[in-house]
């Protein structure tokens, strides 16, 4: 199963740095008779260090041969798998390398028969998993491999569907080929932290395993790739202290100092059984005690109840439907467009005004979307049409979204919201009153005031400790450093409105601009945590703590560093 080029350096098997393999064969191998498996061994990176660690264990090379078992698609790889183990002097190792799908070995070894009303089992289990699973993304997953690798997930009794990448189903089958006392070890994408498609195996993890570690790091750890990866680690043998603790350290080099026994000293946290969101572990148990506490909070509103939250214009080629007044005015398109706002950057303030939409024009910024009528291209006025027929002859019509549409030249669903929502964050999350009669691109969502609620209500209300907090841990963060709200995200925020009419948006605004985020939240914390919710000052500064300290720890992913 190859991998997308963008993916390459998170190919299972094919580069793993040395420090982390070592970490986690040492970890997850107990004895010298621990039976590994590698499902995606790559060219050997993983099983060489496996092998190491049972022969420090006490195995003998003999044994060893028969105790690391791999699966590995690509035959010149399962090839250099054993040549590395031959190398260490283990012996018979191309019999224990499937070279094939892993999903299929997945099946082979999980099959079972009745015999005289007894369960058989024709497969093996394994003492220990370790793996580095090819991170493909759904739209290059391979139908042949993906049926598979989903037959296996529903056998787990998980519901994959076509948003699923491909590590999920790894990670739910080894687990299957663990046996009741078992330790798994991987390397996983953060995504499982806070990726809706991840959500079920969240579930299923914290169901599996009665205890699981997460090892982060501070830094990138694969050059040139912004993709964050954890360490999994789970056991299936730790009824007597049970729970989930995330240990993080600067970056993969660590690993080679830092000892296992360290764990004890991390704090274990009680496991949330659901799909929630696993951001909050980054949190200690007092702080996600807190939020759990307040969610279901009778003066709370779920932000759904007040607000519509969609994706902005989707232009399919905003290099041709966006446009600069200079541009409006060389094509003279001025009596087509409408108004818009087309970078986050331009809403600075909570509170968008025709002045801030004339500073982005006069700036010779993108202010303007092409609004073609419904007609035919015939039927387009002279200036539309010469317009049109530039971008023909540059091909524009010939992309996806643009040859889809009946007119290709006509954006679909172009509408005026009553307010903007960041989609990418960098600083805090914010709803923006629009009072310019503008749209926005798909880089801001549209928001829609529902219910008979009052807007400046709602967008004064949205800015709060609380609010932030738990904003981090229902959006989803990358290496960059970004936190990403989907609309589905942001309508799940809690809101405490309770005393935001008290709240003056114009003051806030100002205070907003020139004196800071902070100096809002001390206005805004007081009136609809403590006033309106009734919160102490422990709570109130607890809730400010768990927001810094969540938003810190994503803007301050570092790349890799260098040697």
């Amino acid at each position: 199963m190859k991998p997308e080029p963008s993916a390459q350096k998170l190919r299972g098997g094919y580069y793993t740095p040395k420090p982390i393999a070592d970490f986690l064969a040492e970890w997850a191998i107990r004895s010298p008779t621990t039976e590994v498996l590698d499902p995606s061994c790559g060219d050997g990176a993983l099983l060489e260090s496996a092998a190491e660690v049972l022969i420090r264990r006490g195995a003998d090379k003999s044994s060893v041969g028969k105790l690391v078992c791999g699966a590995e698609i690509d035959p010149q790889e399962a090839s250099k798998a054993a040549d590395r183990l031959r190398r260490l002097g283990v012996p018979g190792t191309s019999a224990q390398l499937h070279t094939g799908d892993f999903f299929a070995f997945c099946k082979e070894q999980l099959l079972e028969y009745e015999l005289f009303d007894v369960v058989v089992s024709e497969g093996r289990l394994f003492d220990a998993i370790i793996g580095n699973p090819p991170f493909i993304r759904y739209q290059s997953f391979p139908e042949e491999y993906r049926v598979p690798a989903f037959e296996v997930m529903r056998r787990a009794g998980l519901n994959p569907n076509r948003m699923t990448n491909s590590w999920v189903p790894f990670l739910a089958a080894s687990t299957l080929l663990l046996n009741e006392n078992g330790r798994i070890a991987m390397v996983i994408p953060a995504e499982l932290f806070q990726v809706n498609y991840a959500a079920e195996l969240r579930l299923f993890l914290s169901e599996h395993y009665s205890r699981i570690t997460l090892v982060t790091f501070k830094r990138l750890v694969f050059d040139g790739v912004q993709q964050e990866i954890v360490l999994l680690l789970g056991e299936r043998n730790g009824a007597e202290r049970t729970g989930i603790r995330t240990v993080e350290l600067e970056d993969a080099d660590d690993l080679a100092s830092y000892q296992h026994t360290q764990f004890s000293i991390s704090e274990l946290k009680p496991m949330d059984h659901s799909t929630e969101k696993w951001t909050q572990y980054f949190l200690d148990t007092a702080e996600i005690e807190l939020l759990r506490a307040l969610r279901p909070h009778p003066e709370l509103t779920v932000a759904g109840e007040v607000i519509d939250v969609d994706v902005g214009v989707v232009t399919g080629l905003n290099k041709f439907f966006v446009l600069t007044k200079q541009q409006t005015r060389d094509h003279s398109l001025e009596s087509y467009t409408g108004r818009l706002v087309g970078r986050s950057g331009s809403l600075r303030g909570i509170v968008f005004t025709e002045d801030d939409w004339s500073m982005i024009v006069e700036r010779n910024e993108p202010a303007f979307l092409l609004d073609a009528p419904s007609v035919g291209r015939d039927e387009l006025p002279d200036a539309l049409k010469k317009y049109v027929s530039s971008g023909e002859a540059q091909d524009f019509h010939t992309g996806y979204k643009c040859r889809i549409r009946k007119l290709w030249y006509r954006v679909p669903s172009v509408s005026v919201p009553d307010a903007f929502m960041l989609r990418q964050i960098h600083g805090y999350p914010k709803l923006v009153l629009n009072h310019a009669d503008a749209t926005c691109t798909d880089t801001i969502h549209r928001v829609r005031i529902r219910n008979g609620a009052d807007g400046e209500n709602v967008v004064a209300g949205f800015l709060n400790s609380l609010t932030f907090a738990f904003s981090e841990v229902f959006g989803r963060s990358y290496g960059g450093g970004v936190l990403e709200l989907e609309p589905n995200e942001a309508e799940r925020i809690p809101l405490p409105l309770a005393g935001a009419e008290q709240l003056d948006l114009v003051h806030l605004n100002q205070v907003l601009l020139v004196e800071g985020i902070d100096a809002v939240l001390d206005i805004t914390d007081q009136v609809l945590l403590k006033d309106g919710l009734g919160l102490n000052n422990a709570e109130t500064v607890g809730l400010r703590t768990i927001w810094q300290k969540l938003r810190d720890r994503r803007i301050n992913r570092k790349p890799k560093k260098r040697s």
